[in-house]
């Protein structure tokens, strides 16, 4: 009981005159006092995003909802309404810094689950295309004999025709396995050859397409939030997914090895394991997943 009257008293009246006290003392707003006792990055970001100061403070309720062509009137609005002085431009860039992050992650998130949706279409030039470019890059010395082959079981598909493991995570699990062997060849190389262990071994596609997987549901989860407002002054694009994805194949053949499974059959065992360990890491506000580090 005596919490509850505390609290009631809390919100109604002492908060209010210990920020107005505030105000008087620093001659700044909540929102400025939040962001000069943060980092760039995700604290800052995520500082605003907090439930608690949206909901003290209506027009940033309001702005970290908008589209990213609105995020500068967003800020307007909110330095006019919490009568903050437009000659303040380090908190003008920031806040306008922290919105795009928080706008570019929603429209990330977007972008990826319309990829994600495409199915893989054997009759379409550019998916058709794309797969042969996978095969090129991984096996540049041998040439595929057919369009459907047990050929592409030496890079990890299950059967004659890759298209029907894509079926879950759709065109997005292409795109992810040849942007990482376009961008990363001789790492893409080695993990292969890796995989092919004659006691550690993995499917290395199948491996790749279910690592797209976890990179999704991190993404949508809000898991992700951390690493890219660290490694983005701004939205988040396409390219900054599949570099975290590209982390996550290289670490996972890392992981496996060095975990040394007892066979394949262990393998939701050990992916598992993987994934809490990623999830462990993204926890860290200061946190950055680069295949660089």
């Amino acid at each position: 009981m005596l919490v509850y009257f505390w609290g009631f008293l809390y919100s109604n009246y002492v908060r209010f005159w210990l920020k107005w006290i505030l105000r008087l003392l620093t001659r700044k707003c909540e929102l400025q006092r939040v962001f000069d006792g943060s980092k760039a990055g995700a604290q800052r970001t995520l500082s605003i995003g907090n439930h608690r100061i949206t909901e003290w403070l209506g027009v940033l309720r309001n702005a970290v909802h908008v589209e990213e062509a609105e995020v500068e009137k967003c800020v307007r609005d909110v330095m006019r309404e919490k009568k903050i002085e437009q000659k303040d431009t380090g908190f003008k860039t920031n806040l306008h810094i922290s919105l795009l992050q928080i706008s570019g992650y929603k429209k990330l998130y977007l972008n990826v689950e319309n990829l994600r949706k495409v199915p893989y279409d054997s009759d379409n030039d550019e998916h058709e295309e794309q797969l042969i470019e996978l095969w090129n890059l991984l096996m540049p010395h041998e040439n595929l004999k057919a369009r459907i082959t047990k050929q592409w079981c030496d890079i990890g598909f299950q059967g004659d025709d890759p298209k029907t493991d894509f079926r879950g995570m759709g065109l997005l699990g292409l795109v992810n396995l040849v942007y990482f062997s376009k961008h990363y060849t001789n790492e893409a190389r080695q993990i292969l050859s890796r995989s092919n262990h004659p006691k550690l071994g993995y499917s290395y596609a199948i491996v790749g397409i279910n690592l797209t997987e976890m990179a999704y549901s991190l993404l949508k989860n809000g898991a992700l939030k951390s690493h890219l407002y660290n490694m983005v002054s701004g939205s988040p694009q396409m390219d900054h997914f599949h570099q975290f994805y590209c982390y996550l194949v290289y670490e996972f053949d890392k992981f496996w090895f060095e975990e040394e499974p007892e066979s394949i059959m262990h393998f939701n065992q050990y992916r598992e394991k993987f994934h809490e360990k990623i999830k462990g890491l993204l926890l860290h506000c200061d946190v950055i997943l680069t295949l660089q580090n």
